[in-house]
């Protein structure tokens, strides 16, 4: 028994960043990677929001996060960990259903990204 552990702790203080962090995230991830779940970076790149700075994605997701506890008593949306687009860092980032009101909630209250959510009424 003491042998199985001590190559369990081996192998865990072996693995790359990147394999530690989607252990973590599980199935999280792999739904992450299905699109059955996206992150607030996911429907911006989508919609074409290239242009906006990591400050302004920023607050879109705080935005999003707030429209979604709003709607759901207070709780939080799932998680996972995902690398930074620009300085790859592993952080923990909320992850939503393609159509979760809370998204396009937040289209609309943010007024860096207003024009996507009138650009993408009228593409509806």
């Amino acid at each position: 028994m003491k042998l199985h552990i001590r190559r369990t702790i081996t192998a865990a203080r072996t693995a790359t960043k990147d394999l530690g962090y989607r252990t973590l995230s599980g199935r999280i991830a792999h739904l992450v990677d299905t699109g059955a779940l996206i992150r607030t970076g996911d429907l911006l790149d989508r919609l074409g929001a290239d242009h906006l700075p990591d400050g302004q994605r920023s607050w879109y997701g705080r935005h999003v996060a707030k429209a979604y506890r709003a709607a759901h008593l207070g709780t939080d949306a799932i998680k996972v960990w995902a690398q930074h687009r620009s300085t790859g860092k592993w952080i923990h980032v909320h992850v939503y259903a393609p159509t979760d009101p809370a998204l396009y909630t937040a289209l609309r209250t943010y007024k860096a990204t207003r024009d996507l959510a009138i650009d993408f009424k009228l593409a509806a």
